[in-house]
């Protein structure tokens, strides 16, 4: 409890006030360069997931998101962070880079004359440091972290981060954050090569956590995707563009910590659209709405982030329901009814009419030939 008060004081002030957790230079920080922002091309996720579709629906807005990671780099010009905390006593920076980059695919700002945004630029983000590694870190330091995080009244909490195995502290942490209505979005792990035996990463494979796998630009999954656990959906997770340190962009990205932050994004999309969805509800939607899986490892299939926001489910009701949708959206997202085909109508209607007729002289034929058989053939008499 006191950790989390003291995280609280933090996130609330941006600084860092308690002597205990004054913070000491990590060894080595010095996170690989990136490119000049200007220099990239639009990437491919962005163009396959056509996030600016959903943008006149929502952005995220009225929804906070805790990334749980290495770090920001809060002097990217694409970033903005409301509250952060460091759990390592090492200082805020980044000193890898991956936590800037998870941060970017969810809420980077759409800049002019910048290729790369996030997924949901308006929401609030919260950066908690809980390590100087590329997705592990201390279970302990991950616990305390989550928990800070739903007492922070955060909605949606992603953890690029996989154990390979289950700890208790991070268990009940996860268990804690869904009960209290926080929706927690986890990667499935990245296949070790070395002994090329996958097997299930944590927390993705707790309960109620929303497990993301790794795709292409082809929509198949990655080679290096886990299958070993409980795949909910796929999200884009090779050859990914998003903030780096240092004010720029990488922009050949890989990992299943990179495919998870899309779907965080779009579940900060849907807790927007659809406050009143409680996290299970959440992540049925998602999977409902994903562009389907067909092997092990894929799960529900590619999320598809304007779908998540727009499908009428039936088994949503009652106050879960969404307010309508607003008037001023593009025409590429309104159903359109399609022109009538006269012609197709005429040509049915001589087919019908030709079928009618067809069964009409079979009729009368059944009836009529018995008929003439008992005249022998001869005409009636007429009246």
């Amino acid at each position: 409890m006191i950790v989390r008060g003291l995280l609280a004081v933090m996130l609330a002030t941006h600084v860092m006030t308690a002597p205990a957790l004054a913070a000491r230079a990590p060894e080595n920080c010095d996170p690989p360069k990136g490119t000049v922002a200007a220099s990239a091309a639009e990437p491919w996720a962005q163009r396959r997931l056509d996030l600016k579709r959903v943008w006149p629906i929502t952005k995220g807005e009225g929804v906070t998101v805790a990334v749980i990671d290495s770090g920001v780099d809060l002097t990217h010009p694409s970033l903005r962070v409301a509250g952060k905390a460091d759990l390592t006593r090492t200082g805020y920076r980044d000193c890898i880079g991956h936590g800037t980059a998870v941060a970017g695919i969810i809420a980077a700002q759409h800049l002019k004359g910048v290729p790369f945004h996030g997924v949901a630029p308006g929401v609030r983000l919260l950066s908690f440091k809980q390590t100087n590694e590329e997705r592990r870190g201390s279970p302990d330091l991950l616990a305390d972290a989550i928990k800070a995080a739903t007492d922070l009244k955060a909605d949606v909490i992603n953890l690029s981060i996989e154990m390979e195995a289950d700890h208790p502290r991070v268990r009940a942490a996860v268990a804690y954050a869904l009960a209290s209505n926080v929706v927690v979005v986890a990667a499935a792990g990245n296949v070790k090569k070395e002994d090329g035996t996958p097997g299930p990463a944590y927390p993705a494979s707790y309960e109620g956590v929303i497990a993301v796998g790794s795709a292409g630009p082809d929509g198949r999954l990655n080679n290096f995707s886990n299958a070993a656990g409980q795949v909910s959906v796929l999200g884009p997770g090779a050859s990914i563009t998003s903030t780096w340190t240092g004010k720029t962009l990488a922009t050949d990205l890989d990992g299943t910590s990179y495919a998870t932050p899309f779907v965080a994004g779009v579940a900060a999309l849907v807790r927007s659209r659809f406050p009143h969805l409680d996290p299970e509800q959440v992540k049925r939607r998602i999977m409902l709405t994903a562009d389907g899986g067909t092997s092990q490892g894929t799960g529900a299939g590619m999320v598809n982030p304007l779908l998540a926001v727009t499908a009428i489910l039936p088994s949503e009701n009652g106050p879960a329901l969404a307010p309508p949708l607003p008037s001023a959206l593009p025409a590429s997202v309104v159903s359109k009814v399609p022109p009538v085909d006269e012609r197709a109508i005429t040509v049915g209607l001589i087919v019908a009419g030709g079928a009618l007729a067809g069964i009409g002289a079979v009729v009368a034929a059944r009836m009529l030939l018995p008929m003439g058989r008992r005249r022998g053939w001869r005409a009636g008499r007429a009246n």
